[in-house]
């Protein structure tokens, strides 16, 4: 090859110059483009991972947001069961009382009935006691007086009064 100016071999240049650019489209082919669609690759996994993680954390605050709602109905609902058991047991407590009250009642009444009972009882009793004396003590009285007729209708008369009172 001949130097042309200045000790440059131009023949040199351009082998050199062409062994790279064959190069270059050899690595380009082989060793660039898949190496170049690995990195797309890898990005295209990582912008994927990185939605993904967003998607994930907006899910994550909604459910959040979901639980903290749901703590908060719970929480009305418990506040709402408490207060209707209290109520219950309010009402509950006013139904024993007033059983309470009306079984006195019945046991005020009942025993009154038995005392008026056992005074009418004992009343007739004495009645017939008084009765009994009374037609004793006049028989004596009369025994001396009165023949037999006489005596039974004056005890009729007084066991009628006696009767009647």
């Amino acid at each position: 090859m001949e130097i042309l100016s200045e000790g440059i071999e131009w023949g040199t240049i351009f082998y050199s110059l062409a062994a790279f650019t064959v190069l270059m489209l050899i690595i380009g082919k082989f060793a660039l483009k898949p190496l170049m669609g690995i990195m797309e690759k890898r990005q295209n996994q990582v912008n994927d991972d990185l939605d993904n993680a967003e998607k994930s954390r907006v899910e994550a605050e909604k459910y959040l947001e979901q639980q903290r709602e749901e703590l908060k109905a719970a929480r009305v609902q418990a506040q709402e069961t408490l207060e209707q058991a209290s109520k219950m047991s309010e009402q509950q407590s006013r139904q024993v009382l007033e059983q309470a009250k009306q079984e006195a009642e019945r046991i005020k009444e009942a025993a009154v009935q038995d005392i008026e009972r056992e005074k009418e009882q004992a009343l007739e009793s004495v009645r017939n006691q008084v009765a009994s004396l009374s037609v004793a003590i006049a028989t004596k009285v009369i025994e001396k007086e009165l023949d037999e007729k006489e005596q039974e209708k004056l005890i009729d008369s007084y066991l009628k009064e006696v009767e009647a009172k």
